[in-house]
């Protein structure tokens, strides 16, 4: 049984002999056994298979999407932001009408309109199709070719090499060899279903 905030004294009639040299920064007690509970957890881990790494590349594009987009976008602000001014403008402008519609759906959360007929999905779509033919146009192809080509494998290498800090199971417990997330108490059991 583990006394923790108190020190115990070595018995007396132990046969340990204590070094005979004291230095400041050496521990007095030498027959106490250090523990090391201390796991240091790392965010990055290569994928052991090519279908974990899929499966890991398409579960991070979903949960760092938005942190992905801000991304790219910032890096194509950047790019416009010498030289391409009406480009930057229309970019903007397209960001703010992006916005809009994502506060609207928020704002109306029960309408039948915005959320049934009109797919998210699609309005988004169309919405990054024209702020691209709208880059085009004000001939800025190039800078938008050029972000999205330096871009996207920076975003690709943190899909496959990031892993998420939630709770998972062990790697062998995968068939893939993917972490899979444990289940919780109140999520309801396929048994209960049937």
């Amino acid at each position: 049984m583990a006394s923790y905030g108190t020190m115990q004294r070595p018995s007396t009639t132990s046969t340990s002999t204590l070094p005979t040299t004291t230095h400041p920064h050496e521990p007095k007690d030498t027959t106490r056994k250090t523990r090391n509970d201390f796991k240091l957890l790392f965010p990055f881990n290569i994928p052991a298979t090519p279908e974990a790494a899929a499966v890991r590349i398409i579960r991070n594009l979903g949960y760092f999407r938005l942190y992905y987009i801000l991304f790219i976008w910032t890096i194509l602000f950047i790019t416009l932001l010498p030289k391409r001014k009406v480009s930057l403008i229309f970019l903007v402008a397209m960001t703010a009408v992006t916005c809009l519609y994502l506060v609207l759906l928020r704002v109306v959360p029960n309408s039948v309109v915005l959320h049934k007929i009109i797919d998210r999905r699609l309005v988004l779509a169309l919405l990054a199709i024209v702020t691209m033919v709208e880059l085009i146009l004000t001939r800025a192809a190039l800078h938008l070719f050029l972000t999205l080509g330096c871009g996207t494998p920076v975003v690709l290498v943190h899909a496959v090499l990031r892993v998420r800090d939630d709770l998972f199971v062990e790697e062998e417990a995968c068939a893939a060899g993917e972490l899979v997330p444990l289940r919780t108490t109140s999520e309801p059991k396929l048994s209960d279903a049937v």
